[in-house]
């Protein structure tokens, strides 16, 4: 995890977080519940949602026919600025809605209405306080320390802030400030990097100096032989005496 702020995770921790948290499926109702905790991860950390959004949404907000949506819109009474924003969905957040909403059999229209992430066996939906617990949980298993589910919000909005400009991300986090954007505008080793070698005019971190090769003397070309000189021992005419 980064050491200055906003905490973010790298990629290989991101990866064994999700891991961690599909990981507990050894009875079919921690499978439901893997697969929930999995797919409410990804929606923090491939859309940026806040923990209040993602316990807020509805299944009308992520599928639509059965099927996922593209887009997520975050109405204004889901987030604490009242700041509606819409967030492209993710091929890999996409296949993470599928497979919840096949296996909790989410494609009933009558549920339209209802929660997307509720408990098992119950219609309650996820509270914040829940959401906390098993994200800390999966972080205490993945690398040994819990990490706090906004980490995940933050680790979206510095990976978007290397790819695009701030005003996307603006919009996309559903920030009414610019300055509230402007705080992932944090370098990491490898952004500086980059930074270096763009700098130096190179594409890539250059080698060791070429030594500049001097001119050598062409060898002559190699001289073809002409036709042989008639032979001594020709022979002559018998001279007459």
């Amino acid at each position: 995890m980064r050491t200055d702020s906003p905490p973010t995770l790298e990629a290989p921790e991101c990866e064994k977080l999700l891991d961690a948290l599909l990981s507990n499926d050894s009875t079919a109702k921690k499978k439901l519940k893997a697969i929930r905790n999995h797919c409410m991860a990804l929606l923090m950390l491939d859309a940026g949602l806040r923990v209040g959004e993602l316990v807020s949404l509805r299944l009308s907000d992520l599928f639509f026919n059965g099927t996922p949506v593209r887009t997520i819109f975050i109405k204004p009474h889901m987030t604490k600025n009242k700041v509606e924003h819409s967030i492209p969905v993710s091929p890999r957040l996409e296949q993470a809605l599928f497979s919840y909403g096949t296996i909790w059999q989410l494609v009933d229209p009558e549920k339209g209405s209802g929660f997307a992430f509720a408990n098992v066996n119950t219609d309650r939906p996820i509270t914040t306080k829940q959401v906390d617990r098993l994200i800390r949980a999966a972080g205490w298993k993945a690398f040994g320390r819990p990490v706090h589910p906004h980490v995940l919000r933050h680790t979206f909005a510095s990976k978007l802030m290397r790819v695009t400009n701030t005003s996307t991300v603006q919009q996309i986090l559903g920030h009414k400030y610019l300055t509230s954007t402007q705080v992932y505008c944090h370098p990491n080793e490898e952004d500086k990097r980059q930074a270096i070698v763009a700098a130096s005019g190179t594409v890539k971190p250059a080698g060791p100096p070429k030594q500049e090769q001097q001119d050598q003397p062409q060898p002559a070309e190699p001289v073809r032989p002409g036709p042989l000189p008639a032979s001594p021992l020709k022979s002559h005419p018998a001279p007459h005496w």
